[in-house]
């Protein structure tokens, strides 16, 4: 059974910074996709970023790149999303998602976020102006 959990959401104000944490158990395999979503008060989730765990690969939504970076450590099967420049529109519940994905394909973002079966709890971050 497949187990996401996140951690490293807080408050921070304008134009800081936090680093989340998904750590997951039960995935067999090294092949998988791992993204970030959110999902704000009133809206729908999006997704924000995914990193293909074998080659590594990565995909962000055009809002936060060049802000957010999103990274895998394969040895401990953990998943962060450092998040810099924040700003009160960055505000929402972030949950890690994950999926199998075949080893011979390459990336995992091919204009749809979906397909995703295995998801964490979410860890809240609030950005004050």
């Amino acid at each position: 059974q497949v187990k996401l959990v996140e951690s490293g959401g807080g408050s921070v104000q304008d134009g800081g910074s936090l680093k989340l944490s998904c750590a997951a158990s039960g995935l067999a395999g090294e092949s998988y996709c791992m993204a970030w979503f959110r999902q704000a008060p009133g809206k729908e989730r999006e997704g924000v970023a995914v990193i293909d765990t074998e080659n590594y690969l990565i995909y962000y939504i055009s809002s936060v790149k060049g802000r957010f970076t999103i990274s895998q450590v394969n040895a401990d099967k953990t998943t962060y999303l450092q998040m810099d420049s924040l700003k009160p529109e960055d505000t929402a519940m972030y949950t890690c998602a994950a999926r199998w994905k075949p080893s011979w394909t390459m990336g995992c973002y091919s204009g749809s976020w979906s397909g995703f079966s295995d998801w964490g709890q979410g860890t809240q971050v609030t950005v004050s102006s």
